[in-house]
Formats: structure tokens, sequence, C-alpha cells
């Protein structure tokens, strides 16, 4: 028999060791690095005054996140260890939340169901060793509605509205699109109604029944006042507080925002919306639709929100944020929305928890072990797409092998071109490769010149510099994931390759493809 406050530690623990355990899980990804985290490699290499001349360019956005994984980098070196180990520890974080938050509003079948699932999502999978702020935002959106919950409980205090505000501010720093959080928060508000509660939070495992059946014992109220009386004050003065708490992170944010602006060139590349990138979504508004239905039916009823009103809302209301900014910008990208994931795993503990309190009425002991069969099941089903999450190929490209295969085919006095100039990630992340390799059309370094590749020279001047040398290395990607030639530059580098230079060797690993030309007799 477990007492309620060893469940209410076991719970979120629980939850967060079995999140940090699928994210260790084939964290190096066979030494892999793509080019999304090959820029959070190279600009965490730089100085801080680097970093910062780089923001007031491209990447602003990025800015917390850069200096956070710079100060890492500088303490523990970097490694694809150090580099993805954040966001497996944020991703943990945030089902610790989910735990508690389904251990609150649905009983504790739901917490642990709800925790164990999110670190299970596919999408969740892909990010969780992700060299990118995307799993830390997700853990400031647990965190942030967690405190909104306890607020809407009634007992919290205004060090609750503070740090919950602080929350919302510093998701918005690392990711400003995080700011649909509040519309969901504020769908939630709406949906409590009056915010008093007096039911009880923690309760014992002793069978596989939950809160709300008969016999259970529960807990005194806590200062703050559970009854409605402590720091909300009503609904109308909880509202209040809300938006004095929500104007303030907006207001921390709205600077970022504003000067992003001017760096819209950089998500240029993303699609305009179209109805089949909204396939993925519906299915899973419609898994957390049928999760919000089940949690009606729960005999588990708290004063406060339910896991519907908490879960629904924050799975929903960013997608269709992030799809109405799209018919203005294009920007819809799950990642941008990954933080909305933890609704759908509130939403599935709730369903998960209305099971196991089916099932134990008619087999006690059977209750027990639903939730790991669900998991087992689950886990089985999902072993596919959780092994190719942690492929090599699961990204566009890797990095790391391109500079493996620069630093087995270069000789002395070789000279190194890159096929767009982007690609010189892969020098910037692997210096120690192309020791010894000219790199003849860059003009000003990304650390001098305040960019993520550098400047290169004028056309001339690098057709120049080609036809002196007798072997130069071409880094560029596959034909399968290449564009044409963007820029006169380019298409110049093609024309003299092809005119002047024979391929000697021509390797494509994970795509990256390294040609070794040497100069035609």
């Amino acid at each position: 028999m477990f007492t309620a406050r060893t469940v209410r530690l076991l719970v979120p623990s629980a939850a967060a060791l079995w999140t940090y355990a699928l994210g260790l899980w084939g964290l190096s990804r066979q030494n892999s690095v793509w080019r999304d985290e090959a820029a959070t490699w190279q600009v965490a290499r730089r100085s801080t005054a680097e970093i910062v001349q780089l923001l007031g360019n491209v990447d602003v956005v990025h800015g917390l996140y850069y200096l956070l994984m710079h100060g890492l980098f500088e303490l523990f070196g970097p490694g694809t260890a150090v580099l993805r180990l954040p966001s497996v520890a944020a991703t943990a974080v945030a089902a610790a939340c989910v735990a508690v938050l389904g251990h609150r509003l649905a009983g504790p079948w739901a917490g642990l169901g709800g925790g164990v699932a999110l670190g299970m999502l596919p999408a969740v999978q892909f990010y969780l060793q992700e060299g990118r702020p995307y799993a830390l935002v997700a853990a400031g959106a647990g965190v942030s509605t967690l405190l909104l919950v306890t607020l809407l409980e009634g007992r919290g205090r205004a060090v609750h509205w503070i740090a919950y505000s602080g929350t919302v501010a510093l998701c918005g720093l690392l990711n400003w699109l995080s700011l649909m959080i509040l519309p969901a928060h504020l769908l939630t508000l709406l949906l409590s109604g009056r915010n008093g509660r007096s039911g009880r939070s923690g309760h014992d495992l002793g069978g596989p029944g939950e809160p709300g059946e008969p016999g259970e014992p529960g807990e005194p109220g806590e200062p703050g006042g559970r009854g409605g009386s402590g720091w909300s004050g009503g609904s109308a003065g909880l509202g209040k507080r809300w938006a004095a708490a929500a104007g303030a992170a907006v207001a921390c944010v709205l600077p970022l925002v504003l000067f992003s602006r001017s760096q819209s060139a950089q998500v240029s590349w993303i699609p305009p919306l179209t109805w089949h990138m909204l396939i993925g979504p519906v299915v899973l508004l419609a898994v957390g639709g049928a999760g919000a239905l089940l949690d009606r039916r729960s005999p588990y009823r708290p004063d406060g929100p339910s896991a519907a009103a908490v879960g629904l809302p924050l799975l929903v209301v960013p997608h269709l944020g992030l799809a109405g900014l799209s018919l203005i910008q294009p920007l819809f990208l799950d990642r941008y929305v990954l933080f909305s994931l933890l609704g759908l795993g509130l939403l599935i503990g709730a369903a998960i928890g209305v099971a196991v309190r089916t099932v134990s009425r008619r087999l006690p002991r059977a209750g027990w072990w639903l939730l790991p069969a669900i998991v087992a099941v689950a886990a089985v089903a999902l072993l596919p797409q959780a092994l190719a999450k942690r492929s090599p190929a699961s990204r566009v490209d890797d990095v790391l092998a391109a500079a493996d295969d620069v630093r087995r085919l270069k000789r002395p006095g070789d000279a190194v071109l890159f096929f767009p100039s982007a690609r010189r990630d892969t020098r910037l992340v692997s210096p120690d490769a192309f020791s010894g390799l000219e790199d003849i059309a860059l003009a000003r370094t990304p650390e001098r010149s305040g960019t993520l590749k550098g400047v290169e020279a004028e056309p001339a001047r690098i057709r120049a510099a080609m036809l002196t040398h007798r072997r130069i290395l071409l880094v560029t990607d596959t034909p399968a994931v290449s564009r044409p030639p963007a820029t006169e530059r380019d298409r110049m580098k093609r024309s003299v390759l092809r005119n002047h230079f024979r391929i000697v060797t021509d390797t494509q690993t994970r795509g990256r493809r390294v040609t070794l030309y040497e100069r035609r007799v």
C-alpha cells in the first residue's frame, strides 16, 4: 500500500525517469549531427560578444538558447551528449508536470498514464533528442500550466503569479510563438468557472480504485484556502490577476517579437499551409477529443478545473493559432507548437484513468495491470517509430559524416568549396577535419561577419582562386535534398568545376556529398 504522500512523489518521478531513460536511449544517433543542430553547435562555440553580434543579424529568436548552450559548452565541452541532454532533461520535466496535472485533475492513474504517454508520442521522441530549444519550451509550458492550475484551485499566492508570468516570459524568449499558450490558458480559465477547490489532491493507492470512490481517505485543506477564500478571490479577481500576469509576460517578449520581424527572411523557406499539412494535427485533435469526452464521464470531479478543461485548450488553441498565423506568413511547423502535446498527454492520461476505474470495478486485481499492459502494447506498436527517430536517417543530413569524408580525402595544399555556403557548417562544427585546407571562397569568417555561414568573395575572385588549385573538395547536398543554385556565386562554382575539373572521388553519406575534383590537364 502506498500512502498519499508517497503517491504524490511516485507519480511524477516515475514519469520523469521513464522519459529520461527514453532520451538516453540512442542519444548520439550513431554520432550524427544534422544541420539545425549544427547551427546550435557552431554558435555555442563562439564567444559571448560574437553571439551578441550574430543575433543582431540573424537567429535572434534563439538568442537565449544559444547563450545557454554556450555556457554548457564552456563548462563541459562540445559534444552530442552536451548538445542534447538539455532537451532530454526538459522533456522529463514536462512529463513530470503532465503527471502532476493528471494526478490532481483526474487521479493518480491518469497522472502516471499521461506522464508516461507524453514521452512515447512520436513527435516528442523526435525533439526529445534534438539540440534545439523546443523541448525547453515544452518544459516551461508544463510548469506554467501547473502554476495556473494551482491558482485555479485557490491555493496560489502572489509568488505563484510572479512565477507564472516569469515562466511564460522565459518560454517566449526561447520561442515567442509559445505565447500562444496564453489564449489556451485563458480558455481554461473561462471553462473552469468559479475556481475554488474543496476536493483532495493526494490519494492512497492501496488498490486500483481511484479518488471519488467510497471509503477512500482524503487530505485536510491546505493553507491558502482550497475553498476559494485564498489568493484567488473569485473568478473575476482571478481573471484580472491572470490578465496582469499575462500582460507582463507579453511586454517582456514584445521587443524580441518586433525585432525578429526584421529577420523574417530566415523562415521564407517554410511552404504555405495546405490541407495535407493539417492531417497530422487533426488526428492528434481527434485523439485528444476522445480523451476529453471520456474525462467528462469520470467520477473524479474536483471542484477545480477538469483534465479536459486544461488539456483540450492546450492541445487545440496553439495548433489553431499557428494555422491562423500561417495564412498571413507560412510558419506551420510542428516543432513550434511541440508544447501543445502536453495537452494530448494529459487527455490520454485521463482516458487511461477512466479505463483503470472501469476495469477495477469488475476485476479489481486486473486494474493494477492495465496501465503496464497499455504501455507494453504501445511500446511494441511504436518501436519502429522509436528506432527511426534514433537513426541518422531521421534527419535531412549529417554534418559529422561529411567531415569524416573530408578528413579521409584531403591532402596538403587542397582547397575546399561549399555549395551552398550554408554547408560551411560542416567546417564550423568539425574544424579539425579541415585543417590544412584553404576555404577559397571565404572573404570574412562567420565569427567576424556576425553570420552563420560567413561572407563569400565576389564571383570573379572565387573563380580566379579556383583556377590556381589542382585539387578542390566540394561539400554539398546529395541530389535527393539539393536545390538548384540560387546565387551567381554558386552558379559560377558549378560552371568552373564542370568545365575545368574532373571528378576523382564522389562520396554521399547521410544527406551530405563530398566530391573531390582534380584540374584537367
